[in-house]
């Protein structure tokens, strides 16, 4: 029998990872065999995926709390798994999907399910990163229409800026020297003045 690894993936830096390197630790995985990834499982270019890959060996083993942790992207998923399973020799089980553990049903119908299981919850697991995708698209639609502004705050005008706005608009002044009154670029000035313009229009 093998080495036994845990892999644990969160989607960023501010997710806890702690649920999955408990159910590592309830399976007797050592400390030093668990590898934790803070990224997308959108591909498996990850740095301590990589490192655990290096590792491996025939016949060891490797843990994951649920399918989506290995990865979501449907393709990806079972390319990497055929690698694991078939180019290095390594078992993979999933702790909550029974029917997705290598280790045994080793015969061709054990196969030929744990293939099927695997390319349904892939499937799952790609819809769902994809319809997360489609509702942040369409909250980001939805909060521009309302008004709502992303990006840095911009900054307020300057207190001189309507004085010198209407010395321009007066032909008093150039474009140049009103944006170097206002302590402003010119493309700056003129993107504020034809603001103003269109909004006293609409008034």
């Amino acid at each position: 029998m093998g080495e036994v690894y845990g892999y644990v993936r969160v989607s960023s830096m501010d997710q806890n990872e702690n649920r999955q390197r408990v159910a590592m630790c309830e399976q007797a995985i050592a400390e030093g065999h668990i590898y934790t990834d803070k990224v997308s499982g959108k591909d498996f270019q990850r740095p301590q995926y990589q490192a655990m890959l290096k590792r491996l060996r025939p016949g060891d083993q490797i843990c994951v709390t649920s399918i989506d942790r290995l990865g979501r992207d449907y393709e990806e998923i079972q390319r990497q798994w055929r690698i694991l399973t078939r180019d290095m020799k390594v078992d993979i089980f999933v702790l909550d999907m029974p029917l997705l553990d290598t280790r045994r049903d080793k015969d061709l119908l054990g196969t030929f399910v744990a293939d099927l299981v695997l390319q349904v919850l892939s499937f799952v697991a790609q819809s769902e990163r994809e319809n997360i995708r489609k509702r942040q698209a369409e909250g980001i639609a939805a909060a521009k229409e309302s008004g709502v502004r992303f990006g840095r705050k911009p900054r307020p005008l300057p207190g001189n800026f309507l004085q010198v706005y209407a010395f321009w608009k007066k032909g008093r002044i150039s474009m140049s020297e009103a944006a170097r009154r206002c302590g402003m670029a010119r493309s700056t000035f003129r993107y504020h003045a034809t603001g103003l313009k269109n909004k006293a229009s609409r008034c």
